[in-house]
């Protein structure tokens, strides 16, 4: 069993050190330090603008999927009502499904009413505002992001004793109350690991975003679709750059969740 678990952990540090080695092959120090590929990808300014609109749409998707997540995990975790199972199954097919099928659903969705109605005072549709522009960036990571950090939660709700909420609606507390007083307060380390992790799915999300929000330079472009781009235009250097500032950004993510979030919970 230890094999075959050092065998896995050792294919994911070299792939890592792979692509460490590829970008320093070659170069002498000097050249390591101020001309490197990172260097060279950062000085340019579709790349910087790729890194922006991914810090932003990263951070608004995580956001909306904790905002969503933690009602839906504690509906879940605390309520059995009819249809419970096949709720929770539904919120799982985003996870299951490949990442291109959501993209092409969002697409296909936007097709119809009420999407496609002109909005008063604006003159134009739902569609023509969100499909292949920055909000459709936002939505595609947010479809994907969010399953995720609802199985947090609901882990979370899961492993927090029930009986103080039980108590303080004994003492007069609504749900409501009892929820916002008691049962938040105690989440929120899961709060914590749901965004981070909700943050790192959507800074690697590529499929549903190629499709519903494209990967126009300047536009919709964010880090995982800047690699697409670089390597469909031969700049392999460019696009392992790239890929490694998404490594260390990862990296980071997980560090804060490992030291900040709850272990108990991760997905």
């Amino acid at each position: 069993m230890s094999v075959i678990g050092g065998t896995y952990v050792l294919l994911i540090i070299l792939l890592l050190l792979g692509d460490a080695a590829y970008m320093v092959q070659g170069s002498d120090w000097h050249k390591f330090l101020f001309e490197n590929p990172i260097l060279r990808a950062l000085a340019k300014p579709e790349i910087r603008y790729s890194i922006t609109l991914s810090l932003i749409s990263c951070t608004l998707s995580a956001i909306l999927s904790v905002f969503v997540a933690v009602p839906i995990g504690w509906l879940l975790a605390r309520l059995k009502f009819r249809g419970r199972n096949l709720v929770d199954a539904v919120l799982d097919i985003p996870i299951v499904l490949p990442p291109l099928v959501v993209g092409l659903s969002l697409l296909i969705l936007f097709q119809f009413w009420p999407f496609t109605a002109r909005l008063p005072g604006i003159g134009k549709s739902l569609n023509e505002l969100i499909v292949y522009q920055v909000p459709a960036v936002i939505l595609a990571q947010f479809a994907v992001a969010a399953a995720f950090a609802i199985r947090t939660m609901k882990a979370t709700f899961d492993g927090i004793n029930p009986r103080c909420e039980q108590v303080a609606l004994t003492l007069g507390c609504s749900r409501a109350q009892s929820f916002m007083r008691v049962a938040l307060p105690e989440a929120g380390r899961g709060m914590l690991t749901a965004f981070t992790l909700a943050w790192a799915r959507a800074l690697g999300e590529f499929g549903p975003l190629l499709i519903f929000a494209g990967a126009t330079r300047n536009k919709t472009e964010v880090l995982s679709t800047t690699v697409f781009l670089e390597m469909s235009i031969g700049d392999l250097e460019a696009a392992v750059a790239v890929s490694l500032i998404m490594v260390f950004a990862a990296v980071v993510v997980l560090l804060i969740t490992r030291i900040w979030g709850s272990r108990d919970v991760m997905v």
